[in-house]
Parts: structure tokens; sequence; C-alpha cells
């Protein structure tokens, strides 16, 4: 059942990522910042983790995590470090994924020529 549900929440994200696209004629960059802002506020009110619990990587895949691990990170390291710790928790739980896509984007223009 974690598979319908991961395929049904995971598609209700990108079915409004569409509809913003299509219907209120916004830009990726526009539609991307609203995706990774409602993730960080479902975190910041604390209704993320149970629809991870809930729908495991139909949630955590989308572009929605990446707001969630901001604010997920930096409310874990406040915690212990006080104001200083919102910024550096920011960055030590999304520094992976950033510097991956860094990386890979970097072995791919190496590697493949654009054609045009």
């Amino acid at each position: 059942m974690i598979f319908f549900w991961a395929f049904l929440i995971g598609g209700l994200i990108c079915v409004i990522g569409q509809i913003m696209f299509d219907v209120f004629k916004l830009s990726p960059a526009h539609t991307l910042t609203i995706l990774v802002v409602s993730g960080a506020i479902l975190d910041g009110f604390g209704w993320y983790e149970p629809l991870i619990d809930f729908a495991g990587a139909g949630v955590t895949v989308p572009i929605t995590s990446f707001g969630n691990s901001l604010v997920h990170g930096a409310m874990q390291e406040a915690e212990q470090h006080g104001i200083i710790g919102v910024v550096t928790g920011m960055f030590e739980v999304t520094s992976a994924g950033i510097s991956a896509a860094i990386i890979f984007g970097v072995i791919g223009a190496l590697i493949f020529k654009p054609k045009g």
C-alpha cells in the first residue's frame, strides 16, 4: 500500500506544479520557489514528517523535500547552537545534495557537447 500512496501523493505534487505552469502561467523559477517554500512551511508546522511516514518516497523525492531539509536542519541545529545553528544547519543537511548536483553537472558538461 505504501507504493500506492507514494505514487498518489508524489503525483499530486507534480500535478500541482504542472497546474502552476499551465493555468497560472508561472515560470519554472516561480514554481520551483513556491514548491520549496511550501515544503519548508509544512516542516515548520511539523506536518512534513507525518507526510513522509505516510507517503514515503512520494514526498521525499520531489522538490518540496528540499524545503523540508532546509528547515529541518536549521531547526535541529538551532536547538543545539542557537541562532548560528540556523545557518549552519541548513548548509550541513543540504550540502551533500548540492555538491553532488554541481559535480555531476560539471562532469556532464565535460562529457557531452550541446547540439545546435
